[in-house]
This record gives C-alpha cells, sequence and structure tokens, in this order.
C-alpha cells in the first residue's frame, strides 16, 4: 500500500514553489527568447527540450496528466496513464517528444496562459483535501495506495525530488545555450 509522505498543504507549497523556478526564467521573455536555444537538463527518458519554450509545453503536458489522473481517481476510475502499457519508458518518451512537438505548434502567449491556468487548476486539486482525504487508502479506479500517494506519483519524476518536475530539468547552474 502507497502511502503519501506529504500533506495536501505540503503538496501545494512544493508545486508552487516548483512551478515558481520555471516561472522565474520565463517570466517577461518575448517569443524569440523562449524559442531560443536553452539547455534543458534531460530527464530519465531522454532528451527532447531545446528551450524554455519546450520545457513549459513538457511541464505543462506533465500538469495536464497529473489533473486528471487526480480527478479520475476522485471518481473512482483509474487514468489511462496509469495502465501498464503506459507505465514504459518508451511509452513515457514518446508521450515526452509529442507533447513538447504539440506545443512548438502554440505561440508562446497561448501555452504560457494554459500553463498557468493548468498550474492553479492543480493546485486548486490538491487543496480540496484534507488530511483524512489525503491519507484515505481508497482513491478508487484500483490504485493501491491514498489520494496524496497517487499525487505523489503522478507529480514527481521518477529520479527527482517530491512534486519537483521543473527542479529536475532546471540547474540553478546552468545558462542559456
Amino acid at each position: 500500500m502507497r502511502t503519501a509522505t506529504s500533506s495536501p498543504n505540503e503538496a501545494a507549497q512544493l508545486l508552487q514553489a516548483d512551478h515558481r523556478l520555471l516561472v522565474e526564467r520565463i517570466d517577461g521573455l518575448s517569443e524569440a527568447e523562449l524559442r531560443a536555444p536553452y539547455r534543458v537538463v534531460s530527464g530519465p527518458l531522454g532528451h527532447f527540450c531545446d528551450s524554455l519554450h519546450d520545457l513549459t509545453a513538457h511541464l505543462l503536458m506533465w500538469d495536464e496528466i497529473t489533473l486528471a489522473v487526480l480527478r479520475d481517481a476522485a471518481a473512482g476510475r483509474l487514468h489511462w496513464s496509469l495502465d501498464p502499457r503506459w507505465e514504459t519508458a518508451e511509452a513515457g518518451s514518446a508521450l515526452n517528444v509529442g507533447g513538447v512537438e504539440a506545443g512548438r505548434h502554440l505561440p508562446s502567449g497561448l501555452l504560457l496562459h494554459r500553463f498557468h491556468s493548468v498550474a492553479d487548476a492543480l493546485v486548486a486539486e490538491i487543496q480540496q483535501y484534507d488530511e483524512t482525504s489525503w491519507h484515505d487508502p481508497s482513491t478508487g479506479g484500483g490504485y493501491d495506495g491514498s489520494i496524496g500517494a497517487l499525487a505523489e506519483y503522478a507529480a514527481t519524476p521518477p529520479d527527482g525530488a517530491l512534486f519537483g518536475h521543473a527542479a529536475r530539468h532546471l540547474n540553478p547552474a546552468r545558462v542559456p545555450a
């Protein structure tokens, strides 16, 4: 049985802090600056982001999946991304490449609007839980653990810090390419 290591308040704060890492890098940049080459730290599934625009698209896609995972669990359904067929390096890599490519077709302004909107919705989704419901082992949908454990699993990269997806890809010592 998977159990949460955070509270809903801690999870929301960690998510907000992680999003702030990216926002601090992208705030006020022009379309050209967001799309300029930028060295992003590769994840465990490879390299697929060549700019801050790409990284924003990547993080947005995973935030959208995490939000859907939590909403499906609350409705007693298992989200498609938790099906074992999707829980492979090949499928994860394909999602990463496809999500970034889809983001490249959007103007940066629209991508940023969506990024902020989804980030706010994800935090709000987590904040709706109290301590008891966050740790309740009956999340529905066949997940073996609490909604908090599910949130931690869905929103944390395999080799990263809890709720630290942007931190995983942004290294403070790195500079633009």
